[in-house]
Parts: structure tokens; C-alpha cells; sequence
């Protein structure tokens, strides 16, 4: 990637880039331009995203479209409670040359789509975490390094809680954001309804390719950051443990556990990411701002009294500002 002079130069180019990225995606999928623009972010960040929905709101189909507007290789894994690590790593097997091989298992791609990860044990999340944190699986003792980029974006179904393996906070924090996905509106469903429903064929373009998507997530660890942005993204997610001298009102009374320091790195991150997909060359507090929501709601844990009072994640995250 030689065809910017400088970093400036380079920001521009993604913020096209972005652009016509959106616009293809647009074709696919009616609406959800926050939750797109969320996931496109999380991507050029470099980190991993988790969706969390009712069914029927096209989550697989955005993930796939992604994928295919990227030039990105794609596999979709359905977690089921019978799915065993192996099932998504790979396995050894005897070969015809009475050696062992190894079998790449479907997380060796450049996107995986986690479909209802709350459903399989904790056995099985375990290996996709590891595989998330690390870039690699190891089988057998051995490590296999998995392909760039690398790109989680799990599924969780808020309803039927039953039956269901909840991931514990230490796992959920391996996450960048979690995005949440609400019902489209009328016009929105009228529009996804009409388009469904007819024999319409849409034609995506490859905006992307993994060597430019590698190029942009290193471009994006170069964007500068002012001393005021940092300390106060970092204040943000320093706000909201309670007990400590930095906590507010509302985060001692309806929080009982807060963000830790991974919050404030991709609090950081991806300000710099929303600056530079909107063509600024640094981020400035409304970019922080932007992505609070999506970093912090899955990184704080609400006591009874927020649930009795109906003080959401949100709401405690927007006292914060």
C-alpha cells in the first residue's frame, strides 16, 4: 500500500473508502446505518463485535454482506450445546500416509460469525475467546496461527434465556463493542418487505481488500490524540467504578461493578476510528462520545436498584458525559 504520500492522505482514503462501503451495504440492508457503521469501525479497529438482537433482524445476512463488500472470507458457525472445541478449531487426522494431520477447523477465516454463542458451553466459548485474544488456536500442544484479518462477530438472542450458557463478564470484556439492533421502523420494514419479496437480484462490488483493511487498522493505531481526548476517555471508564474516588452519584448507586482498563483502550481506539471514517485527522471528545454506548454497556453490571428504578446501561453511561 503505497498510493498515499501521507498519513492525511491515507485518512481521506478511508473515509471514501467508508463511504462507498456504506453505500454498498445500503443496497442489502435497509436501514441500521448506526449498527453498520459500528461493526465497519470495530473491523478497522481491529477488534471484535458482538450483536445482540431478536431474531429475524438480518444479523447474518449484515455480517455476510460485510464480508462480501470486503473480499473477505466468510463461514458462519452455528453454536449449538453439542459443539466441542474441536468442531470450530479443527482436529488432527490420520492421513493415508499413516501421519497425522491437521484439519483447519471453520474459525480459520477472515470473518466468523458466531450465531447464538450464549447456547453452546463454556468449553466451546472458551476456544473462541482464545482464538479471539490470541490470533491462534492451538491443538494438541501445537499452535496454528489463524489468517489476517481476523474478525469475530457473535450473535446473542436477549429472549429464551433458557437452556442458555451466559457469557461471564470476563469473557464478554474480549469484545470491543456490543451492538445492540432494534426492530426497523415502518417505512424501513415496508422497504425491506417490498425488496424481499420480489425476485430482485443485487449486485455488490469488492470495495476492500484484506491487504487495505490491514493497512487502514495500522493507519488508525497512528492517528494522534490530544492529552484532554485521552485522559478524558480515560476518565470516562474510570467513572464508572464505584467506589472509587473518581465515581458518580448515579455509578455508586446503580452500578456494582465497573469498566476496567480495556475500556479505556478501545474507548480510545475507536474515537480515532470514528474520527478518521468522518475525515478528521484526530479525534476530539464527541468521538468518544459516539462510541461510549458501545464499549462500556457490556462492561458495567447494574445492581437490583438500577433494575427496580429501570436505569439502563445507557442511561447510567449518558450521566457519564
Amino acid at each position: 500500500m503505497t498510493k498515499y504520500k501521507s498519513d492525511p492522505e491515507a485518512i481521506d482514503g478511508l473515509a471514501k473508502a467508508y463511504q462507498v462501503l456504506s453505500k454498498e451495504i445500503g443496497k442489502v440492508i435497509i436501514g441500521q446505518e448506526e449498527t453498520v457503521k459500528a461493526v465497519i469501525i470495530s473491523l478497522f479497529a481491529n477488534g471484535h463485535s458482538l450483536l445482540v438482537g431478536v431474531p429475524g433482524l438480518a444479523k447474518t445476512l449484515l455480517v455476510s454482506t460485510i464480508s462480501e463488500v470486503l473480499d473477505l472470507e466468510f463461514k458462519r458457525i452455528q453454536f449449538t450445546p453439542d459443539l466441542m472445541p474441536t468442531d470450530i478449531s479443527g482436529s488432527e487426522i490420520l492421513g493415508d500416509d499413516r501421519k497425522f494431520k491437521f484439519v483447519e477447523g471453520p474459525l480459520f477465516s477472515n470473518i466468523v460469525l458466531a450465531d447464538e454463542i450464549n447456547r453452546t458451553p463454556p468449553k466451546t466459548q472458551a476456544a473462541l475467546l482464545e482464538a479471539m485474544q490470541e490470533r491462534s488456536v492451538t491443538v494438541n500442544g501445537v499452535r496454528h496461527i489463524l489468517p489476517k484479518p481476523f474478525f469475530v462477530l457473535a450473535t446473542q438472542n436477549p429472549i429464551e434465556q433458557e437452556g442458555t450458557y451466559p457469557l461471564p463478564e470476563a469473557q464478554l470484556d474480549r469484545f470491543m463493542f456490543n451492538i445492540k439492533l432494534d426492530y426497523p421502523s415502518y417505512e424501513e420494514e415496508l422497504e425491506v418487505v417490498r425488496g424481499t419479496t420480489m425476485n430482485k437480484k443485487v449486485e455488490l462490488t469488492n470495495v476492500l481488500t484484506a491487504e487495505e483493511i490491514l493497512f487502514y487498522q495500522e493507519l488508525i493505531r497512528k492517528v494522534p490524540i490530544s492529552d484532554n481526548v485521552l485522559e478524558y476517555a480515560v476518565g470516562l471508564a474510570t467513572k464508572t467504578r464505584p467506589g472509587t474516588e473518581r465515581a458518580t452519584t448515579s455509578v455508586n448507586n446503580y452500578i456494582s461493578w465497573g469498566a476496567g482498563p480495556r475500556a479505556s483502550q478501545y474507548l480510545v481506539l475507536g474515537a480515532k476510528c470514528h474520527a478518521a471514517v468522518h475525515g478528521k485527522y484526530s479525534p476530539d471528545i464527541e468521538d468518544v462520545q459516539a462510541v461510549a454506548n458501545y464499549v462500556l454497556r457490556h462492561r458495567i453490571v447494574r445492581n437490583y436498584k438500577a433494575e427496580a428504578e429501570g436505569m439502563t446501561e445507557e442511561k447510567i453511561i449518558e450521566t457519564l458525559f
